[in-house]
């Protein structure tokens, strides 16, 4: 494993245990067995580091909006963004559950660019329905979606158990 990787690894490990504010770059330093400068020479700032363990999940809404429009009808966009989106849920359900509520990452999240993709995934889930039923269940999916990846009462569940019951939960909440 290279040095940015492990880097990486050790980081997400101390933002489990002491949140991203609780974390220093000499924590992350300390862990590693490496001097401050050698995490600050493979990144500028605890905000990019912290943006590094989200980039590969963020990354993903682009490409599970752009399949979710190729597909026809609706019915198979929206199987196509969920099938998606659950996969990427369970994929990432350590980064998740570790950085979720963290006020650093929503401080972070709330300008980067991933928003415009995750807009596309909302409107695809048909949550630009101007009726107040289908506004509750955008709301109810992507809240709950994002919670059963941080819910310890499931950690234990396989990756296809969890996906499966997952996926199963959020078509019923669609439909709904």
């Amino acid at each position: 494993m290279e040095a940015r990787e492990r880097l990486l690894v050790a980081a997400l490990d101390l933002f489990a245990t002491y949140g991203v504010s609780g974390t220093s770059l000499q924590m992350i330093a300390d862990r590693l067995g490496v001097t401050k400068a050698a995490v600050y020479h493979q990144f500028p700032s605890k905000d990019d580091i912290v943006l590094a363990v989200l980039s590969p999940a963020l990354d993903r809404f682009g490409p599970i909006a752009d399949h979710a429009e190729s597909q026809r009808g609706n019915p198979a966009r929206r199987e196509a963004v969920l099938a998606g989106v659950v996969d990427l849920i369970v994929e990432f359900r350590r980064v998740s559950s570790t950085l979720s509520f963290d006020p650093v990452v929503i401080r972070l999240l709330r300008s980067h660019p991933s928003l415009r993709n995750l807009q596309r995934i909302r409107r695809l889930l048909g949550g630009t329905a101007p009726d107040p039923g289908s506004r509750v269940r955008m709301a109810v999916i992507s809240a709950g979606l994002m919670m059963a990846g941080a819910d310890p009462a499931v950690a234990g569940l396989d990756d296809e158990d969890f996906r499966d019951h997952l996926l199963a939960a959020a078509r019923r909440i669609l439909t709904g």
